[in-house]
């Protein structure tokens, strides 16, 4: 099957891009990622994945662009529920490549991170497929989450420390002051 493949980052990469090819799919990467903030994590995000697709000789679609206002204007006022936006506008924007690609399915890396909510991702997925008319493939990525990690750093990958928009940054760094007592 000719598979489009969603890919936020190199390290989430590695295991999907091996298990696909390994079920005999033709896999094609996408990178559509305007949720990663601030810019030099953009930046450095998209040049590891530039290095490891070059590095296994995986075909990319890239979206450069870096739209800090449209990713905040679909959060702002929810964005404890940011997550779902988030999911569905990556999601929609690979059903639409892959579409006009003429892949028979997409899918994407976020069913590699055990950080991610796979009911909500399997569920957008499915809500894209209705909209867009492309099929969605789901594997549940994360069997191979260790191995993954390992190959990832054995080739050097940048491995970054939040799942990428502001917000996660900040819960991920934030530390709040202990309470007066």
């Amino acid at each position: 099957m000719k598979i489009l493949l969603h890919i936020c980052c190199g390290p989430c990469a590695v295991y999907p891009v091996e298990s696909l090819m390994a079920k005999g799919h033709w896999v094609h990467g996408f990178f559509s990622n305007p949720n990663i903030h601030p810019y030099q994590e953009f930046v450095k995000r998209l040049a590891t994945l530039e290095n490891y697709a070059a590095r296994v000789r995986l075909p990319m679609i890239w979206d450069r662009t870096y739209d800090l206002e449209g990713f905040l204007r679909t959060v702002v006022f929810r964005e404890t529920e940011r997550c779902q936006f988030c999911y569905h506008m990556r999601l929609r924007a690979a059903a639409q490549i892959a579409k006009s690609g003429k892949f028979e399915a997409f899918t994407s890396t976020l069913l590699y991170s055990k950080f991610q909510n796979h009911e909500l991702i399997k569920e957008l997925a499915q809500a894209v497929v209705r909209e867009v008319g492309v099929p969605f493939y789901y594997e549940d990525f994360r069997l191979g989450w260790a191995e993954g990690a390992n190959k990832a750093k054995k080739l050097g990958l940048y491995k970054q420390p939040y799942c990428g928009c502001i917000f996660s940054e900040r819960d991920r760094f934030l530390t709040q002051p202990k309470p007066k007592k």
